[in-house]
């Protein structure tokens, strides 16, 4: 169970540093005209960076912490706010008539999900 957490963590702090470093990094223009960046057009520049900032501390929080044995409890904390996080996007992209992406928003949650219940459990 443990090294499935620890994949299953890994693979989503990869999704969150990917997430955030496109928001944190790429200008607000250019991301609403890629696929699925509709949303950042009715979005301040500076509310698409804070949620690049908060994927990059998610990233930190579902690694590091466990990694470092400093705090670890902070890894299901971060992945309880991952959910959250998810299902604003969710309600977005549906908002939006972007079904592919609320159904791989939901995948994102389901793992969020089992790590923080996995180390709940533990």
């Amino acid at each position: 169970m443990d090294l499935a957490l620890w994949i299953t963590a890994g693979l989503l702090a990869a999704v969150a540093l990917l997430g955030g470093i496109t928001k944190t990094f790429i200008p607000k223009e250019k991301l609403a005209a890629q696929h699925g960046g509709e949303w950042t057009g009715n979005a301040s520049a500076g509310f698409v960076k804070a949620l690049g900032i908060l994927e990059l501390l998610a990233a930190v929080g579902l690694i590091l912490p466990a990694a470092l044995d400093i705090a670890p409890v902070m890894v299901p904390v971060t992945a309880l706010c991952w959910t959250l996080l998810m299902v604003g996007a969710m309600v977005t992209h549906g908002r939006l008539g972007q079904f592919k992406l609320v159904m791989v928003n939901s995948i994102y949650l389901v793992l969020a999900a089992f790590i923080a219940g996995g180390h709940l459990a533990a």
